[in-house]
């Protein structure tokens, strides 16, 4: 994702654990570890994170409808074997293809959701455009209703509603700060601090908030809202 300073090679898993806790900022009473990774990381170290105690793992599958990462089989499928929770998520290009295409595309190459406990749904990355204008080009109205075409195909493809990750910011200036997705789908909160600080308007709390962009983990670093036995019930969509 756009908003990470690149994090090189991890070293050993004992002083990453170190940087885990001692860098970790406020939390809720209760947060399960987690990261999220794309074509940038490579080929990651699966059992090193999880030693480090990372326990899901977001990974990058698709950008827009012209984009596949080529490390995204070694990642998705080497955090599911050393025990994670994992999901894909699809980097939204709101002013290229169509919003069905771009959800299609994603489910066509690694989006798609089985009800196994230990696959997340998927994800859409909306956020700031690295290619131009903030909202690309679009108007709050627009936006909105591209992110809803957005959701309503990828529910239809999986019977899941996507996670949105954005930023408070990002959602305000580029959606009007709309609250109408929330009670289907979770949020996903970037934010590069000690607290989560405002949610999008409506939003009843994050469910997934990335902290760091530098460590403990891999790629970016974030925090799922709760327990490991919370999330799985998410991987599930219930009772597995």
């Amino acid at each position: 994702m756009s908003f990470r300073t690149r994090l090189a090679a991890l070293t050993a898993a004992a002083t990453l654990l170190t940087a885990l806790v001692a860098t970790a900022p406020a939390q809720a009473a209760t947060v399960t570890y987690g990261q999220d990774v794309s074509g940038y990381q490579g080929s990651v170290n699966w059992t090193a994170q999880w030693n480090a105690g990372s326990r899901f793992a977001y990974v990058k599958a698709t950008e827009g409808n012209y984009y596949t990462n080529p490390s995204f089989a070694q990642q998705y499928n080497g955090s599911y074997n050393v025990g994670m929770i994992r999901g894909a998520y699809h980097f939204a290009i709101p002013n290229g293809a169509g919003a069905a295409a771009q959800a299609d595309y994603f489910v066509a190459h690694g989006g798609g959701w089985s009800k196994d406990g230990k696959t997340l749904p998927g994800a859409v990355d909306l956020e700031y455009n690295p290619y131009g204008a903030t909202c690309y080009g679009l108007s709050q109205a627009s936006m909105r209703s591209w992110i809803s075409a957005f959701l309503n195909e990828y529910h239809a493809r999986t019977a899941r509603w996507a996670v949105i990750y954005t930023t408070t910011d990002w959602w305000t200036s580029c959606t009007g700060n709309y609250s109408g997705f929330w009670a289907n789908s979770p949020l996903w909160l970037a934010r590069y601090a000690s607290a989560p600080g405002t949610l999008p308007a409506g939003a009843p709390t994050w469910s997934i908030w990335q902290y760091s962009s530098t460590g403990p983990f891999a790629g970016d670093s974030n925090q799922w809202n709760g327990t490991l036995d919370r999330l799985k019930v998410l991987a599930c969509n219930g009772a597995c």
